[in-house]
């Protein structure tokens, strides 16, 4: 059962609101609307990328119904402290997951994920963190005032390393939902974050060409004192 249809059969609709991430996953905000209600945007935690509880509570109103938690990039959000937020406040809370890939892969993009994690300089690799599966190796490209996660995408694929940047646009800054609310973490992910390829097909030569491509760039990264 989707998003819309869970929330119909709890009983969301028309006059209710649901806390949503605004980082990706602009299906989730159009499941909301479909259902009736209206989506509202909480920020993200900067580690995992998935809904920050505290933001979240900050988002609660009399009118709020739901919260739908999304798990990203193979990490997964802090459900029992979001699960534990819905019971004080009487919401429902839904989790959006991620398709789920076989152990075997997963053991190898960890073992690709574990290499980044040494190898890279000038970049802030992922906490892995418990449970994490690593559908997407985020790095974060820190800014200095200039698009240096762009430039750093265009120089290494370059250089033949697909890479890509897992959310161009905050749902809260498309325009059929557009809002004004601050969402400092959300906007700092989605110009930062870069996702390099973790596939379990990459050999030893494939991983080290990506660190080296990466690692040429040092100097275009140092943020600014």
């Amino acid at each position: 059962m989707g998003t819309a249809a869970l929330l119909r059969a709890a009983g969301v609709g028309v006059g209710d609101e649901v806390v949503v991430p605004a980082f990706g996953n602009v299906e989730v905000a159009e499941a909301v609307a479909t259902a009736g209600a209206l989506p509202v945007f909480a920020d993200i935690d900067p580690t995992t990328y998935c809904l920050e509880p505290a933001a979240v509570e900050a988002a609660v109103t009399p009118r709020t119904a739901a919260v739908v938690v999304v798990h990203r990039f193979g990490r997964p959000a802090d459900v029992a402290r979001l699960h534990a937020l819905g019971r004080r406040h009487g919401l429902l809370v839904l989790e959006h997951g991620e398709s789920e890939s076989p152990y075997d892969e997963i053991a190898q993009r960890r073992e690709r994920a574990a290499y980044l994690d040494a190898k890279l300089r000038g970049v802030r690799t992922p906490e892995g963190g418990v449970g994490h599966t690593y559908q997407q190796y985020v790095v974060r490209v820190p800014g200095n005032g200039r698009p240096d996660r762009d430039a750093f995408a265009r120089a290494i694929r370059a250089k033949g390393v697909e890479c890509r940047v897992p959310v161009k646009t905050p749902v809260h800054r498309l325009p059929e939902f557009r809002r004004c609310v601050s969402l400092p973490e959300t906007e700092r992910a989605a110009d930062e974050t870069l996702a390099l390829p973790v596939d379990a097909t990459l050999t030893k030569r494939d991983m080290q060409r990506i660190a080296s491509a990466c690692n040429a760039l040092g100097g275009l990264l140092q943020p600014a004192l």
